[in-house]
């Protein structure tokens, strides 16, 4: 609560300061209703008694309105008045969404002999084609999100319910859990009120938005305005709520009981951020807003506050100590935001908006199903986020101007440790098999990010044509605390005697560091050899203009161009990419009165990711062996011969130290520290990362796109859009020095697998014993492979999407469905892809690993009178790719000469790494992994998925004080508890999508959608 009580008194300092308000505009056709004929002439009214505003204006030659730079705040209604001609009409209850126009039709009905002033056109609903221009996109509105059954009161978890919007799979838990047309989504652009909320490392949210401070949300798949870019994906767009002239709010209590009642299953959880969870899993939230007036039509407010409580158990198992034990660790995620409008004048708005995140996701001792991990080494990783934006707007009837600017920071710290000074211990029995892990987590990544927006936009009304301009500049200061852990890291045995004295000691939980024998055996130790910080500055520069030209009545041209500059494209070159010019045009053609088609082409340049030269320079080295292997790749034409080594090479993260078996003697927690390894960067190393030589080219998406929209009747929409999308300069990772190509056919002929050490001797820089050979030259500094980020991945996305749409208007039943056909295919999945053989990118042309043939998403919700609405929402989807990999005990590892591989107790050796190139680790969808033999690269398919889930909200009105009530709600997810292979929200490296042998060898599973569950929740909403 004092958090609450400092952003409040933060709001009020700031009242008088002259801030940013959101605006947008809303467009009007006035139509005859029996002829379809523009009328000429005819007022129209604009008014929002929510805020104060009224408006008129007349229709031009295309009986046409435009209410320009209007704001968001409360809701509007354009009506006519009944004149000689014609009787009134309006359209009722429009909500708009921040940096989107808003198309209104008004059909009058005309006055005859006969009196029919009965007969009028009102409560229009908000499934209003769109007859603006061609932009491909979709949204909700609280009072829909509100509706759904949705986990934890998340937004995203509501995005998946729009068109070209999928569920994700990603490559690490917190990765986003939605992908718009199937790709990548770490390049989905997520905004809150047209301005930036992206974390710029990743990807993904910074502030993650709760539904109690969202007015509506909505998703741009294609073809939308040059003002939006820095994606070639999608926009997602939070229009935030602000106040009026009534008082409004909640406060609510939301609670997910977990075991008590959900169906049983075998297979972890995802908690909301992303990570796994199984046994005692619980949820509580809580949280109130309140948004009302400070001074009537002029000074408005919004505060909103939500808390959310995980509880989750792990088993702390150690049989060896005598340990089995249930410990409980949590998760803590709260959101404060703010909102502050400002009325100046009718011309001059503004607003100051403010959003704190503070997460802290408990990682306690123990694992989901037993773990050897105390609770010394608990850790916790935060997701901590502030916004700060500011808006102003000044707009006549000719011209408007809006200036934004907003300051951000992110704080990522992947692991927080409950014991930040203590050494990391990995504690081993007299067998060698681990008992105990102790102290720190035994690695850094403390990631800050500091981010500065300024947007300038301009628009001129003149006559048909509204032309807008803009200029942004979001330039963020990156710094990361990464590496080993700085103070030492030690892996030592116990003898027999150890063991039995400290088990006699029963310390259970209790057990440290410092319990561990003096004396034990230390097998291993290292340091980190820079515990400092490092970074640089990313600017994206932007300017843009647009053209939209109302051709006639019928007929509406946009015609736009915008260019980015990112300095990070620079890379390791001396100049960045320069040439990001792109160029978009769309047109929307009214054919009837509730008909019309749309259509246009553009190009779409994406942002490069920070993590991209972040591990570039992590990863890096300046040993002069690995300067001297560099350059041999510069003598070989393997690099540029432009290649620039003081630009490619940077002192990254280092861990160095010794064993008792090379001879270097070690007492336990007596390691020598870092500064005793002053200037020893000359070490071996596995791999190594540097900058590109040639910089990096943006990604950049061509998108084309034609679709048809038909208004049935007032609250009926049905449209469809094809999109074909060609994507260009994606991001993939090149081993430099790659090992000679494996014929994977001796693999599938004689069972066997070429041994690591015959492929480190084919690599460009042969090696040998970890030792790299160039001629008589030993370069024991040399890395075994050096990884370089290239931007010249491809992807092709082709998709038919049909919707149909009713509101409720006077009816009890309103639904949307979707339907999506759809095909991804491309040769890179991610940042850190990497073809199977040889920089082989040719044959990994395949399907995506977000591909779905069939996603078929209906939602429909059934008003029971004025207090119970049930909502059902559907998700069926044909099954993601497979990824089929050898079956390790099936190849044995031969030397050059054939001859079979044996371990010290003479057994023979196998392996899944058949090309022996040492990349059979971890996730086998950015290339670490070789595949089956025969098969491409997700040539297989997981079963059909189906999720039916529901929803019941009963509201109990207060008599006698219109708009209070009290609201009991339960969400039913997964009602049919059907076990699902495919389709959810995922983690790859846990996924079903990896699976072992060749097609039809069946399906191991490994994880699964979540079983039925419950979640409990009232609220009091006045």
């Amino acid at each position: 609560m004092k958090k609450v009580s400092l952003l409040c008194g933060l709001f009020w300092a700031l009242c008088c300061i002259r801030a940013f308000a959101q605006t947008t505009d809303i467009d009007v056709s006035v139509r005859e209703l029996t002829r379809q004929q523009a009328i000429v002439g005819i007022t129209v009214y604009l008014e929002n008694p929510s805020i104060g505003l009224t408006r008129e204006a007349q229709t031009d030659a295309n009986g046409q309105v435009r209410f320009g730079a209007v704001s968001l705040n409360g809701t509007y209604r354009v009506f006519t008045r009944e004149d000689a001609n014609y009787l009134e009409s309006s359209a009722d209850n429009i909500v708009l969404r921040a940096n989107a126009q808003r198309s209104v039709a008004l059909f009058l009905p005309t006055k005859r002999e006969i009196n029919l002033t009965e007969v009028q056109v009102r409560g229009r609903s908000t499934s209003q084609i769109n007859t603006v221009n061609a932009e491909v996109s979709s949204q909700l509105t609280i009072r829909q999100v509100e509706e759904l059954p949705v986990e934890g009161r998340d937004i995203t978890r509501v995005l998946y319910r729009l068109p070209n919007v999928s569920q994700a799979t990603g490559f690490y838990p917190e990765a986003p859990n939605v992908s718009i047309n199937g790709a990548n989504g770490l390049f989905n652009n997520y905004l809150i009120d047209g301005m930036d909320n992206n974390e710029r490392f990743l990807g993904g949210q910074k502030f993650a938005i709760p539904i109690g401070f969202t007015r509506n949300v909505s998703v741009l798949t294609n073809n939308y305005s040059v003002e939006f870019g820095n994606t070639g994906n999608g926009v997602i767009n939070i229009t935030s709520k602000s106040g009026s002239n009534n008082t409004t709010g909640e406060v609510f209590l939301l609670s997910r009981p977990g075991a008590a009642l959900d169906a049983q299953t075998s297979y972890p959880l995802r908690d909301l951020s992303g990570n796994q969870v199984k046994d005692g899993f619980q949820r509580y939230q809580g949280g109130f807003g309140i948004g009302g007036a400070i001074v009537k039509n002029k000074t408005f407010y919004y505060l909103n506050a939500e808390h959310t409580t995980d509880v989750k158990d792990n088993l702390l198992l150690s049989p060896q100590l005598g340990v089995n034990q249930t410990v409980r660790g949590t998760n803590q995620f709260t959101y404060l935001s703010g909102k502050l409008d400002q009325f100046w004048t009718d011309r001059f708005k503004s607003s100051l908006r403010v959003n704190v995140g503070q997460v802290a996701i408990g990682r306690q001792a123990g694992g989901l199903s037993g773990g050897n991990a105390f609770p010394s080494a608990a850790n916790y990783q935060d997701r901590n986020s502030l916004l700060i934006a500011s808006r102003n707007t000044y707009a006549t009837a000719r011209f408007a101007s809006e200036t934004n600017l907003q300051y951000s920071s992110f704080r990522w710290n992947y692991a927080r440790a409950e014991n930040p000074n203590s050494p990391n211990v990995s504690v081993l029995d007299p067998t060698g098999q681990g008992i105990a892990y102790l102290g720190h987590p035994g690695y850094l990544f403390d990631s800050h990010e500091n981010t500065v927006q300024f947007q300038q936009k301009i628009s001129l009304y003149r006559g048909n044509h509204t032309v807008r301009a803009g200029v942004e500049l979001i330039s963020a200061r990156h710094r990361l605390f990464g590496g080993g852990n700085p103070n030492g890291s030690y892996t030592v045995q116990l003898t027999t005697n150890q063991l039995a004295t400290l088990r006699e000691k029963n310390l259970g939980v209790n057990l440290g560091i410092n319990d561990i024998p003096s004396d034990a055996q230390v097998l291993g130790y290292s340091v980190e050899l820079r515990p400092a910080s490092f970074g640089t500055t990313q600017s994206i520069y932007t300017g843009y203009i647009e053209d939209q030209w109302a051709v006639n009545a019928r007929l509406n041209l946009s015609l736009g161009l915008r260019y980015d500059y990112d300095n990070l494209s620079q890379g390791g070159a001396a100049n960045g990419d320069y040439n990001n010019v792109a160029p978009r045009f769309s047109f929307n053609y009214k054919t009837g009165g509730r008909s019309a088609v749309r259509g246009g082409v553009g190009i779409f340049y994406d942002k490069i990711l920070y993590t991209i030269y972040s591990d570039a320079l992590q990863q890096n080295n300046t040993s002069p062996d690995f300067r001297r292997e560099l350059q041999y790749f510069v003598d070989k034409g393997i690099l540029p011969a432009s290649t620039n080594l003081d630009r490619v090479t940077f002192d990254g993260n280092l861990s160095v130290g010794g064993t008792n078996n090379a001879g270097v003697p070690v007492r336990y927690l007596q390691g020598p520290s870092a500064a005793s390894f002053a200037g020893q960067r000359n070490l071996p190393s596995g791999e190594r990362r540097i900058l590109n030589p040639s910089g990096y080219q943006n990604p950049y998406t061509i998108q084309s796109t034609l679709g048809y929209q038909y208004q049935v009747s007032d609250n009926v929409l049905i449209y469809a859009d094809l999109v074909y999308n060609e994507s260009y300069n994606l991001f993939r990772t090149r081993n430099l020095n790659a090992p000679a190509p494996y014929d994977y056919t001796l693999s599938a002929q004689s069972g066997t697998a070429r041994s690591g050490d015959v492929a480190n001797l084919s690599r460009p820089l042969p090696i040998a014993g970890g030792v790299g050979l160039l001629g008589d030259v030993l370069l024991a500094g040399a890395a075994q492979s050096v990884v370089m980020t290239e931007t010249a991945g491809r992807s092709r996305y082709t998709a038919l999407s049909v919707n149909a749409q009713k509101d409720r208007g006077t009816s009890p039943l309103a639904y949307r469905l979707i339907y999506t056909l759809s095909r991804l295919y491309n040769d890179t999945e991610d940042v850190n892809f990497r073809a199977m053989d040889a920089n082989n990118f040719a044959a990994e042309w395949g399907p995506s690993i977000n591909d779905r043939t069939h996603i078929i998403n209906g939602i429909a919700s059934y008003y029971a009178g004025k207090s119970l609405v049930i909502t059902a929402a559907a998700l069926i989807q044909s099954g993601q790719p497979i990824n089929r990999i050898p079956n390790a005990s099936l190849y044995r590892i031969v030397d050059a000469l054939g001859r079979q591989l044996l371990n010290a107790q003479g057994q023979r050796l196998t392996t899944n790494d058949l090309n022996g190139d040492g990349s059979a680790f971890g996730d086998a969808y950015v290339g670490n992994s070789d595949r089956q033999p025969g098969e491409s690269r997700n040539s297989d398919r997981l079963p059909w998925s189906k999720v039916l889930d529901l929803s019941a909200q009963y509201n109990i009105p207060f008599a006698g004080d219109r708009g209070q009530r009290l609201e009991f709600r339960a969400d039913v997810f997964n009602v049919l508890n059907t076990n699902n292979l495919s389709g959810y929200s995922n983690n790859a490296t846990q996924s079903n999508q990896i699976q072992v042998g060749p097609r039809g060898s069946g399906i191991v599973q490994r994880n699964a959608g979540a079983p039925r569950q419950f979640q409990f929740g009232v609220r009091y909403a006045f």
